[in-house]
């Protein structure tokens, strides 16, 4: 659909939705915006959206006249099921979103990456990997700028690597050439309501692909693997346990690619899995997953191996902050489900003081408590869960017949210095909260960002003893 001279509605002003209005005021849309927050909460985005002429519906009954739009783009993580919403459906009103418009606009093949943990690592390894190839690459999604205004500018010959929340997946229309679904556990229930909802919504990112489009999939992960029977694009695998006939799997300590062309089979070594740097098994299947789609897109094994054996890491993924008194402290922000702060745990051999708890999503913390009490020393807790998280740790010590002292502390400081203090020489402090951030911050990266902080206060005194607690 051309949007010059049609009336937009856009819902929720955050980065990609600011992003798609600039856009969209430049190709003569004529777009009103809405948002629950006031003006003043608006900040500087007040201003521009006055400037570009943009009309505004905020505060208490945002919603209102969407169903006088030509169109609506809802910001990701919106219910789709709020009444205004399914009024303006029911109208008649397309619903579609920022980065429906950038499949629709985009000229250059598309490579996406989907999953409930390891999204922004394989995205940032697939497009450092890509780039080492000597290939133009845009790099965007869920992560870094939104690409919605630089899509007239993309050329046919670069390549696009996107990572997708369910989020933004949930209204996707086309899915692309290249798709990768790292893998699934509850997440986001809070507003997809159901499981099953939840992993449907993954499912678009190979929906829509053609037969000669590719699938990269996780074949140690259930739900991934069961996902092959369904999509209608070739598959492509990743392993961790198991040799893979196409793809990328672990053999004798080595990262392998695997390949056959027309009855051949090829292997081609990578590097050695001692040579990577990030921690973590979840973090080397991150690496399969992208030297498989490095392999598809033509990039030797030499420039696979100098990006994977040099690269350390994301921002806020078992971040190595400090070491301070013989204490190493890990910020783990982004581990917002319980899954996650699990790869987290176990990504350390050391004894761990976790610091967890925040936003409720209404997942469940059973198994999570049971790896807490294998792998934790002290476990210090902030925010909604902190209860909730409290007595699964305490109904899996009582299975196990120990589990780590507990500690529920009013915010992220208390828990950093407590933490501190019941660390010895020798321990691991991570920040692994297993829990959104929107209780007590604006997002993952604010509290990681706050976790450095207060960290980097800390003195390098030596720290008491704390003894675990029979249960």
């Amino acid at each position: 659909m051309e949007w010059t001279g049609k009336r937009v509605s856009v819902v929720g002003l955050g980065k990609s939705n600011m992003a798609l209005i600039r856009y969209l005021t430049r190709h003569g849309a004529i777009v009103t915006a809405h948002d629950q927050k006031d003006e003043t909460q608006l900040g500087p985005a007040y201003g521009e959206l006055c400037a570009l002429g943009v009309e505004l519906r905020l505060g208490r009954g945002y919603l209102r006249g969407l169903s006088f739009a030509d169109g609506i783009f809802l910001t990701p993580g919106i219910p789709k099921d709020l009444p205004e919403i399914l009024r303006a459906k029911a109208a008649g009103v397309p619903i579609t979103s920022e980065i429906n418009l950038f499949f629709d606009r985009c000229r250059a093949p598309i490579i996406a990456i989907t999953g409930s943990s390891g999204k922004t690592t394989t995205t940032t390894l697939i497009g450092a990997i890509l780039e080492a190839a000597g290939l133009k690459v845009y790099v965007g999604g869920n992560i870094g700028r939104p690409l919605i205004e630089l899509v007239d500018d993309i050329e046919p010959g670069a390549v696009v690597v996107l990572e997708l929340s369910s989020f933004q997946l949930e209204l996707l229309r086309k899915s692309p050439q290249v798709a990768v679904v790292t893998n699934i556990s509850p997440n986001h229930l809070d507003v997809h309501r159901t499981m099953e909802a939840y992993v449907d919504a993954k499912r678009n990112i190979y929906r829509h692909q053609r037969p000669q489009d590719v699938v990269v999939l996780n074949h140690d992960d259930r739900i991934t693997a069961a996902m092959a029977l369904e999509t209608p694009s070739r598959v492509v695998w990743f392993s961790r346990t198991r040799e893979v006939e196409n793809g990328a799997f672990i053999g004798d300590g080595r990262v392998i690619l695997s390949r056959r062309v027309r009855g051949e089979r090829s292997l081609i070594d990578v590097c050695a899995v001692s040579d990577i740097r990030l921690r973590g098994e979840h973090n080397l299947e991150n690496v399969l997953a992208a030297c498989a789609v490095g392999h598809l897109l033509g990039a030797t094994a030499g420039t696979m191996r100098e990006v994977v054996t040099s690269f350390t890491g994301v921002a806020h993924r078992l971040e190595l902050v400090r070491e301070a008194g013989g204490v190493r402290y890990y910020n783990d922000s982004i581990a917002t489900s319980p899954a996650r702060a699990i790869a987290g745990l176990r990504s350390f051999d050391e004894p761990v003081i976790l610091i967890a708890g925040g936003y409720d999503k209404h997942l469940p913390f059973d198994e999570f408590a049971e790896v807490v009490v294998e792998k934790a020393r002290a476990v210090f807790l902030i925010g909604e869960t902190a209860t909730k998280i409290r007595d699964a740790i305490e109904r899996a010590a009582q299975e196990r017949g120990a589990g780590p002292a507990v500690k529920l502390c009013a915010d992220l400081q208390e828990a950093v210095r407590s933490a501190k203090e019941a660390a010895r020489p020798g321990d691991v402090v991570l920040l692994s909260p297993a829990c959104a951030s929107y209780d007590m911050f604006q997002d993952f990266e604010q509290r990681g960002e706050r976790f450095r902080k207060v960290v980097h206060s800390l003195t390098e005194e030596a720290a008491p003893d704390i003894q675990r607690v029979d249960a």
